[in-house]
């Protein structure tokens, strides 16, 4: 999450107070992290007591794509799926506009992110993946993973001179393979419904029950469903485990966490015969497509305040790691 759009108090004291019925405004702080829109957590009071929102301001995404995403929050949350759920306004509806761009109130999810999780926390978001594909399997609304081959194809010619010869070679070959891969028989019969095509360590929050003891934590939710889109859900299991599973290298797996979050995914959904196959070059897919975002972000940048872009070079190790599975 990063902050494109700067927002006051003032800016938003009386729309609040007017159109919503979660009470009277009382503060707004941008929230650090992430490269996409413009968050902010949001604080009300209504009736004596504190409550809390989260406010985000959408920077590429267009009013006609983010139904999507709103509407499938909702959905997921309303079959106990824990993940926030948009805020409707006193008109009934989930997406408003504020400085002449798309915006959205969704609650809070309690708790915080375990950046150097164990083994526990990886089996959690296993579990819940698991849960929420088939919990997202009768959302009657499609949209296309925005970040998947075409936007590949689309995005490595604007990257590619910024990088050296070696580079050069591995974006390039890996996307071929890819292309091939995205066109075969085998990848088209994969599973696929709603996925969050995003679940990083940073997306999740875990509720530590007051406790200082990690083994205490329960799984608070997933949040930030805006890369999320009809995708195979193999895939979205592959960009997990490239953030939860990795050992302290920082690029290869660590076998403890890989096997916690595949194991308990699997005790909800069990991997089809085709997915077990396919999973090489899918988690070869999802290293390309980190990659070649930080690539983006990190070359043609937009102007933020709080915006820290990633270091590219984490997703190279991660996809020479991959192919060498």
């Amino acid at each position: 999450m990063a902050v494109f759009t700067p927002i006051e108090l003032s800016d938003i004291s009386d729309w609040i107070a007017q159109d919503f019925d979660i009470g009277q405004a009382s503060a707004i702080r941008g929230i650090h992290g992430g490269i996409e829109n413009s968050n902010f957590f949001l604080d009300t009071v209504l009736d004596g007591k504190k409550h809390e929102w989260v406010l985000t301001i959408f920077e590429r995404l267009s009013a006609e794509q983010l139904p999507y995403y709103l509407e499938l929050m909702g959905h997921l949350a309303n079959k106990g799926i824990l993940v926030p759920k948009p805020i409707a306004n006193k008109h009934g509806e989930i997406l408003f506009s504020l400085k002449g761009k798309p915006a959205a109130i969704v609650s809070k999810l309690p708790g915080l992110s375990r950046l150097e999780p164990e083994a526990k926390h990886c089996a959690l978001v296993g579990e819940m993946l698991a849960k929420m594909h088939l919990a997202g399997a009768d959302f009657p609304k499609t949209q296309a993973n925005l970040r998947s081959l075409s936007w590949w194809q689309k995005t490595v010619p604007q990257v590619l001179a910024h990088l050296n010869e070696s580079q050069k070679e591995l974006l390039t070959t890996e996307l071929a393979t890819q292309e091939t891969f995205f066109a075969s028989d085998e990848y088209a019969g994969l599973p696929q419904g709603a996925s969050h095509c995003d679940l990083f360590r940073d997306n999740v929050l875990f509720d530590p029950q007051g406790s200082s003891d990690t083994s205490h934590d329960l799984l608070g939710g997933f949040f930030d469903f805006y890369f999320a889109g009809t995708d195979k859900w193999l895939f979205d299991l592959a960009v997990t485990v490239n953030d939860w599973c990795l050992a302290s290298n920082n690029k290869d797996l660590d076998s403890a966490r890989f096997n916690a979050l595949m194991d308990a995914y699997q005790s909800v959904r069990p991997l089809t015969a085709d997915e077990k196959t396919s999973w090489p070059m899918m988690i070869r897919a999802a290293a390309l497509r980190f990659w070649i975002s930080r690539l983006w972000d990190f070359y043609l940048p937009r102007d933020a305040q709080m915006l820290t872009p990633h270091d590219p070079s984490h997703f190279e190790h991660i996809l020479l790691s991959r192919k060498a599975i």
